[in-house]
């Protein structure tokens, strides 16, 4: 289920990788429907890896939910899953250099302003992060701008001048500018 009031967006899905593509894709879109094109990349990072952290750490239930949500002056990301353990942020002293997992959370702290874990109800938990929207974006709406329509006069049909007798002038043949 995907929903798309003016300033929130929600997708529920299962934490698999072909899923969280699609998520990306989702996330890209809704933010450039917000105006807020600056932030995809860094959005996009975060939530592939808390959707990733859900895929191989969450137990049997792979079902999340995440939430895309634009405040007046940062947007927020969050993953919320049916796993009531916490995540462990590894320390990035530990972490042996050219390890390809264990440095998830360590990203999402490096791309964003803020980032958290909360207790969800008796068993699950969200994840969330948030980015500072840009300055230019802050001072707008969140929806694209109306086009005004200045006030003009109706254009109006030339007249069509009547033959003599009475009855309409013949139709002209049709032209084309097509050679041939």
């Amino acid at each position: 289920m995907i929903s798309h009031p003016s300033r929130h967006c929600t997708v529920e899905l299962q934490a698999l990788p072909s899923r969280i593509g699609q998520v990306r894709r989702i996330l890209s879109a809704q933010l450039r429907y917000w105006h807020m094109d600056p932030l995809i990349d860094r959005a996009a990072l975060g939530v592939t890896e808390l959707l990733t952290n859900v895929h191989r750490h969450a137990q049997s239930d792979k079902t999340c939910t995440v939430e895309i949500e634009l405040l007046l002056d940062r947007l927020m990301v969050s993953v919320h899953d049916h796993d009531p353990r916490m995540p462990v942020v590894a320390d990035m002293e530990d972490t042996e250099q050219l390890a390809t997992c264990g440095r998830g959370l360590a990203m999402v702290a490096a791309v964003s302003e803020s980032w958290g874990v909360r207790p969800d109800g008796e068993s699950g938990k969200v994840v969330w992060f948030t980015l500072p929207t840009p300055p230019t974006a802050r001072a707008g709406s969140a929806r694209p701008p109306r086009h005004m329509v200045a006030d003009k006069p109706a254009l109006r049909f030339p007249e069509v001048e009547h033959a003599v007798d009475g009855r309409r002038p013949g139709h002209a043949p049709a032209r084309s500018a097509v050679a041939g």
